[in-house]
Order: structure tokens, then sequence, then C-alpha cells
């Protein structure tokens, strides 16, 4: 038995991901008409995260555990802020017309927006009838969450793909990369416009075959309009000391530019247009 006193045990966020993922959180889960939602925050003039200029939502709940998130502040429901989905619609309607002209959109991102797939669905079914754009930012870990019903109302998928390598990809979430592997052929099947998410961190999702292996898979898709690969930083690393988590990757540096390049051209190299 473990005792008090033990890393794991000295959080009590760690002692939900010792159970179950989201366990503990599924009694809050309870509307499965998408009336409310677990909001972080919202963010709007995002220019990163789709097309054009964009407000972005985030959503808590989340089943990963990245070494590397930056928002370990969203994971569970119980830390969002209720809100209900006329009030999340009003507020997104008062930026339509903005977004609009700037040939933006609605991205939802998280923690897992399929987590609340009921909230997000009506959110995503709101932002079309305004006339916007609009991404989904997943893992892929809960894909059959969205079905093709949910898919119709989604222009562009945003995909993080965390490792090519079992392993690896469960030494960096904690969980299986079958799951994301298997919605990625799906979006793939339906031809859904996707840009793969990569993050490069040095030491642990670095190695060569790693890199081949994913860009191998990526590049026949013809879905895939781009590889983005997201350098590896630390300045989501306060929150996990702020929250008593212990962050594994404190002494790890940001890419250099050398690696940054070699990668980058591994993904080209196999046909993937990456940036």
């Amino acid at each position: 038995m473990a005792m008090l006193g033990e890393p794991w045990a000295t959080s009590r966020y760690d002692l939900r991901v010792s159970q179950s993922p989201d366990a503990p959180d599924v009694d809050q889960l309870d509307d499965s008409s998408g009336g409310y939602g677990w909001v972080h925050s919202y963010e709007t003039g995002s220019t990163v995260d789709g097309p054009g200029v964009r407000v972005t939502v985030f959503m808590n709940g989340c089943f990963l555990r990245c070494m590397y998130c930056h928002n370990p502040d969203t994971w569970h429901l119980r830390d969002g802020t209720r809100v209900s989905i006329e009030r999340a619609e009003l507020a997104l309607a008062g930026y339509a017309t903005a977004l609009r002209s700037m040939g933006g959109g609605l991205t939802i991102s998280g923690g897992e927006p399929l987590v609340q797939a009921a909230f997000t669905r009506r959110l995503f079914s709101a932002a079309k009838r305004l006339g916007l754009h609009t991404a989904l930012d997943t893992s892929g870990f809960l894909g059959v969450r969205a079905d093709d019903e949910y898919l119709e109302n989604v222009d562009l998928v945003l995909l993080d793909i965390k490792s090519w390598e079992p392993g690896t990809y469960r030494k960096v979430t904690r969980q299986d990369l079958q799951p994301t592997i298997a919605f990625a052929e799906r979006l793939a099947r339906l031809n859904k416009p996707v840009w793969v998410r990569f993050v490069l961190v040095p030491g642990l999702t670095d190695a060569p075959a790693n890199v081949e292996g994913l860009a191998r898979f990526i590049a026949p898709m013809g879905n895939v309009e781009w590889v983005e690969v997201l350098p590896f930083h630390q300045m989501g690393s306060f929150k996990w000391k702020a929250i008593g988590l212990r962050y594994k990757l404190e002494g790890t540096e940001p890419p250099t530019s050398d690696l940054h390049n070699r990668v980058l051209e591994q993904f080209r190299a196999a046909g993937c247009r990456a940036r």
C-alpha cells in the first residue's frame, strides 16, 4: 500500500489521475443534452488555431496527462466555470460579424473538447448557423464521440498526434496511441480537412524513427493540409507547481533551430506540407 508522502499521493490532482482518468468528474457530466458546459476560458483574436482571426474556447476535462501540458488546470471539469449553451451562443454571436470579416471563426480546444461532446456539438452547430468557420482542436483519443453528424459542423480538425511510437505516446500521455490513429484514419476516409500538430520535445519525441514513422503515416492522407511542428516550451510549467504537481520536464530545453529544421525536413521529405 502506498504511503502518504509518496510523490503520487501529495496532490488531489494526482490522486484523481491515479484512478480511472476522469472518473471523479463523471458525476458532473450528467447533461447529455449539452445544455451547459464546464469552460476554462476563451480567447479572442487568436491567429494560430485555424485560418483567420478566431475565438478559441478552452473546455475543461481531459483524459490525457501530457508531460508538457501547458494547461493542467483544464484537466478536470470541476475546475471550470459552468456556462449555459444559451450564454455561450450569445457571446459567440457578439463576435460573429468581426470574425466573418477577418476570415476566421470558432475553435474549440481544451482540455479536450470531446469530453463534453454534447455541449461542444451544440456550440459548433450554433457557429455554423452564424456563418462561421469551425475548428476542433483534439488529441483524437475520444474521436469515437465525434460521430459523422458532429463532424458535419466541423470544418477543420487540429489533430494532436503526440508520438508515432506507442511506448513514447504512453510515456507522454499515459494513454494508448491507437484511438488517435483510428480517428486520423476515419478523418481521411471522410476527407475532412486536418492540420496535424506534433510537439517536438528534445529527448522525448525527437527520435528520427519516431518522426519518420509519423511522417510516413500522414503523407498519403490527402485530407491533411498541414503538419505543424510545435517547439516545446516551458511557459506552462508554473501552473504545475501552483497546483501541486511535479513537472518532470523542468530541465528540458526548447529544441534548437537545427533540430526543428531536421524534423520539418523529415516531414517534407516524406511528402507532407510542414511548417
